[in-house]
């Protein structure tokens, strides 16, 4: 290699490791915290390198907490109903639109990229969901997002991309519909599919403010509403009861970054099985035989 060639890798490679340590530390900072004591790490400066004094006494007033648990199955009621409901809907449009035959295509396919520019705004969103009486229930959370105009887009996309002889060839042997796009086109686009579900389960999953406008039942709060009351609102004082006023504030720190463990690592935990999706979507459909 030139002298040149082995700067431009060094500069790279110094780049590249300099962005991952700042993604990174953040995550490890908020693990080693949840792991510390109070009273140390509310003493310590500067970088976190390890735990300030090991101690699991977060976790266990975290998950001794009800609010944690009510929230979580909220959420895993939220993102399992918005998961099917969310993709059911895209697969189902997208494979109307991918059809070449289909007379309002283009008018109907125009009619939806125009929503993904104008909406009506926040007040009259609201308005529409108290008519229709689904306040302070989970279909508030559903029912508005059942559709997503981009995801509609990319599988309709990744349907157009298949051969069309595989279809053809389908319909000859008696094949309708139904089967066609059970058993040729969702088969065949499942790396689309995975990366949408996983896309729509990260942002259910992370949902706070439509909970926080349209739920007032504390029972019903999602995770993240329960981690926001947590963090902003300084909600800790049920969680370390029965401590000290300086060591429940102590304590209370230490919480608060074990609640952020306990509600990310779902989604971190399921991210590296599906990471080998994103290449093959990125793929799907890029070459033309």
């Amino acid at each position: 290699m030139r002298l040149s060639d082995r700067i431009l890798d060094i500069a790279v490679y110094f780049l590249l490791t300099t962005l991952v340590a700042v993604t990174l530390y953040p995550l490890i900072y908020v693990l080693f915290a949840s792991f510390s004591d109070g009273d140390l790490l509310m003493a310590r400066k500067g970088l976190l390198w390890k735990p300030a004094g090991f101690s699991t006494r977060a976790y266990e007033r975290a998950l001794g907490n009800p609010a944690v648990w009510s929230g979580y199955w909220n959420t895993l009621r939220l993102a399992g109903g918005g998961l099917i409901l969310h993709v059911t809907m895209a697969i189902l449009a997208a494979y109307v639109l991918s059809r070449r035959n289909f007379i309002w295509n283009k008018f109907l396919m125009l009619f939806i990229v125009v929503t993904m520019f104008f909406n009506a705004g926040l007040i009259p969103f609201y308005l529409v969901v108290k008519d229709m009486g689904i306040m302070n229930t989970m279909w508030a959370l559903l029912l508005p997002f059942a559709v997503n105009t981009f995801h509609l887009i990319i599988l309709r996309t990744a349907f157009l991309s298949l051969p069309v002889e595989l279809e053809e060839s389908a319909q000859i042997d008696g094949a309708n519909h139904l089967t066609v796009l059970l058993k040729i086109v969702i088969p065949l686009s499942m790396p689309v599919i995975s990366v949408i579900m996983l896309y729509t389960a990260a942002d259910k999953w992370n949902m706070w403010f439509i909970p926080s406008l349209f739920i007032q039942d504390r029972t019903l709060y999602p995770l993240q509403l329960v981690l926001r009351e947590i963090l902003i609102n300084n909600g800790t004082d049920n969680i370390s009861f029965g401590a000290g006023v300086g060591e429940a504030r102590n304590i209370g720190e230490t919480i608060k970054y074990a609640t952020i463990v306990i509600a990310t690592m779902p989604i971190l935990c399921i991210y590296p099985f599906l990471q080998k999706y994103f290449v093959k979507s990125a793929f799907l459909g890029a070459v033309k035989g």
